[in-house]
């Protein structure tokens, strides 16, 4: 894409407002500019009434968030984006079925977060997906992992409950997240095996900007971002 004339990023976001802003934030402190006309064009769609996704995964209503999904896709290609990237993790079951509609690609949050891993980690055999229940009952995320060879481990329903207590009772109600709740599930992912852990949710994505956290985690909303400020040719020397 580097070289063409008008380039612009379409964003789908409000799922939820931080993670969008913590998106946006990411791609400006990325980008190699030195003044405003360097950074990249962007449609933000901040679609805040978008309906929960994990709600509607697990009521099987999945039909209608696509369709609404497809029409911002749609809206932002007709308006002239040349890519889009849509920083939610869970929304990313839909991806691959709406890039079929539209001509301009779709940055694949999920895929590129595995990929990542895979050539970062090589020989990696046991990884921990860190995300909304939506997402893993979706099962986005570990068909991924299953292509690489790498086996996905889900914690178990009582961790995952304390995931879901981050992510929804304190994380989208702008409070911090409770660290002593993560670390909890860090030591039973540990106990069982893991060598490595996705930050599946944008979510968790804020929460690693409250508490930092060691290499044993990657954040699929780093990847995205970097995946984004690459494909605009934007990326700072190293």
């Amino acid at each position: 894409m580097k070289g063409k004339q008008q380039e612009c990023l379409g964003v789908i976001g409000g799922m939820g407002p931080q993670a969008t802003q913590l998106f946006l934030q990411g791609v400006i402190n990325k980008t190699d500019a030195t003044c405003d006309q360097q950074h990249i064009p962007m449609i933000i769609l901040n679609h805040t009434t978008i309906p929960d996704r994990t709600r509607a995964i697990l009521s099987g209503k999945e039909a209608e968030l696509m369709e609404i999904l497809l029409k911002d896709a749609k809206m932002l290609e007709q308006s002239g984006c040349t890519a889009i990237a849509i920083p939610c993790n869970t929304s990313h079951c839909f991806v691959d079925k709406i890039q079929k509609q539209i001509g301009i690609p779709i940055i694949h949050m999920v895929r590129e977060t595995v990929n990542h891993l895979a050539r970062a980690k090589p020989g990696l055999n046991k990884l921990a997906i860190l995300a909304t229940d939506g997402t893993i009952q979706a099962g986005v995320y570990q068909r991924e992992c299953e292509d690489k060879g790498i086996r996905a481990y889900i914690p178990s329903p009582a961790k995952q409950a304390l995931l879901m207590e981050i992510i929804y009772r304190e994380i989208k109600q702008g409070k911090p997240g409770s660290l002593a709740s993560f670390l909890e599930v860090e030591q039973e992912i540990k106990r069982e095996g893991c060598e490595a852990a996705i930050l599946a949710c944008t979510e968790l994505s804020c929460f690693a900007r409250q508490y930092p956290l060691t290499g044993f985690y990657v954040d699929a909303m780093d990847v995205l971002i970097d995946k984004t400020v690459q494909l605009y040719g934007k990326e700072k020397a190293k």
